[in-house]
C-alpha cells in the first residue's frame, strides 16, 4: 500500500524538495522524470552550496519561500531517525506529500503518522528494500531490512593488522591468538579482536559473529570495534582475525564477508594463513588471495602462517617462505614471533 513499486508512482507526485544531500538525495533527484525544486541538509558546511544544480537550505520553510513543490522526498542515512521523523511531520503538516527511503524505519509501523498524512489529505511513500521480490526469488527473507549499525568514520591511532587466509578453517584464529601472545612477549600492548562466535580464547580480547550482521553492517562493526579497543586498551597494535577468504571456490557465500571485514580493518599490513591439504574447503592458494587482498585495500601482505595439520610429512613452512619470498611460519607448534617480527619490521620501514 505503501510501497513504491515503479518510478511512475513518484512522477505523480512531482514536484520534490529533497531532504538530504548525500549518495540518497543525488540518486533520488537522477530518477527519470523527477523534478526537484530544491534541497534541505541539516549540515552548515553544505548550506548555501550548490548540490546537483539547486541551492541547499536549512530548512522547508525557507523551501516554501522560494519555490512551489508537492512533495518532501526523506533521503537520510541510518542514524538519522529522529530527523526524518521530524521532516516527515513538518512536510505533512504543511499538506505535502512524503516519500522516504529508510532502511531502519518502516512508515507502515508508525501509525501515529499514517493517520496524520490521512487526516491532512497526503500521500506517504517508501521506497523499501523490496524485500518482497528477493522472497519471491529465493523462497524466503527477512521481514525487514537488517542494516541498523550507524556508520562511523575513524582513523586508528595504533597499526592495524588483518589476519585472511585462502579458505574457512586455515588458522586465522589461532592465528590472530599468536600474534598476540607474541606481542605480549615483547612487551606490547595488543587488541586482539575476534570476528566469529568461537573466538573465546584468551588474549582475545572481545569476539563477535561479524557473519549475522548485514553486508552493509560488517564494515562499521569493525571501524567500531577498533575505535572501542583503542578507547577501552590504549594498544600498541591491533590484530583483526578475518573470516573464510576472498577467492576461496565451491562455498562462494562467506566471501562478501571477508571483504567487510577487510574493508572496515582497513589494516596497514595482513598475515594470510594457508592449510596445505585442506580436507573439506577449495582454496585456490596463496597467490590468487594475496592478489586479492591487495587489489581490494591499498595494503602490503607481509608473512604466511602455514597450518600443516593436513600436509605431507616432508612438508614444511620453511618451502613457503621460499616459494613465496616471505616468511612463513608454522604458528601452532612454533608461534608467531617471526611473523611479528616482519610486522613491526614493516611498519618502521613504512613509518607506520
Amino acid at each position: 500500500m505503501y510501497s513504491v513499486n515503479s518510478v511512475k508512482e513518484l512522477q505523480e507526485l512531482n514536484s520534490f524538495v529533497i531532504v538530504g544531500c548525500g549518495g540518497g538525495g543525488e540518486k533520488f533527484s537522477n530518477l527519470e522524470g523527477i523534478k526537484t525544486v530544491g534541497f534541505i541538509d541539516d549540515d552548515s558546511e553544505k548550506q548555501g552550496s550548490n548540490f546537483c544544480g539547486k541551492k541547499v537550505v536549512s530548512s522547508l520553510e525557507e523551501c516554501l519561500k522560494n519555490s512551489n513543490f508537492n512533495s518532501v522526498a526523506i533521503m537520510l542515512p541510518i542514524g538519522a531517525e529522529g530527523a526524518a521523523l521530524k521532516y516527515a511531520v513538518q512536510a505533512i503538516n504543511m499538506g505535502k506529500n512524503v516519500v522516504c527511503s529508510f532502511r531502519s524505519m518502516s512508515f507502515k509501523d508508525n501509525k501515529s503518522i499514517l493517520k496524520f498524512a490521512k487526516d491532512k489529505g497526503v500521500i506517504i511513500k517508501e521506497i523499501s528494500s523490496r524485500l518482497d521480490v528477493v522472497r519471491k526469488i529465493c523462497g524466503t527473507a527477512p521481514e525487514r531490512g537488517c542494516e541498523i549499525l550507524p556508520k562511523i568514520s575513524y582513523n586508528p591511532k595504533a597499526p592495524v593488522i588483518f589476519v585472511g587466509g585462502t579458505s574457512q578453517e586455515c588458522g586465522k584464529r589461532t592465528t590472530t591468538k599468536m600474534l598476540g601472545i607474541a606481542s605480549k612477549e615483547k612487551g606490547l600492548t595488543p587488541a586482539i579482536i575476534s570476528t566469529d562466535e568461537m573466538g573465546l580464547e584468551p588474549p582475545t580480547d572481545f569476539n563477535f559473529r561479524a557473519g549475522s550482521l548485514s553486508a552493509m553492517d560488517v564494515p562499521a562493526s569493525i571501524l567500531s570495534s577498533i575505535k572501542y579497543a583503542e578507547e577501552t586498551l590504549n594498544p600498541d597494535i591491533i590484530f583483526i582475525e578475518g573470516q573464510s577468504s576472498l577467492t576461496e571456490k565451491g562455498n562462494p557465500h562467506p566471501r562478501g564477508l571477508s571483504a567487510g571485514i577487510l574493508i572496515g580493518a582497513a589494516p596497514d599490513a595482513v598475515i594470510v594463513g594457508h592449510r596445505p591439504n585442506h580436507p573439506y574447503r577449495e582454496p585456490r592458494g596463496i597467490s590468487s588471495e594475496i592478489k586479492a587482498i591487495e587489489s581490494l585495500e591499498p595494503t602490503k601482505v607481509v608473512g604466511l602462517s602455514i597450518n600443516l595439520k593436513n600436509a605431507d610429512s616432508n612438508t614444511s613452512a620453511e618451502d613457503f617462505e621460499k616459494e613465496f619470498n616471505l616468511p612463513a611460519e608454522d604458528v601452532y607448534n612454533n608461534g608467531a614471533s617471526k611473523l611479528l617480527d616482519n610486522i613491526l619490521k614493516f611498519l618502521e620501514e613504512n613509518n607506520v
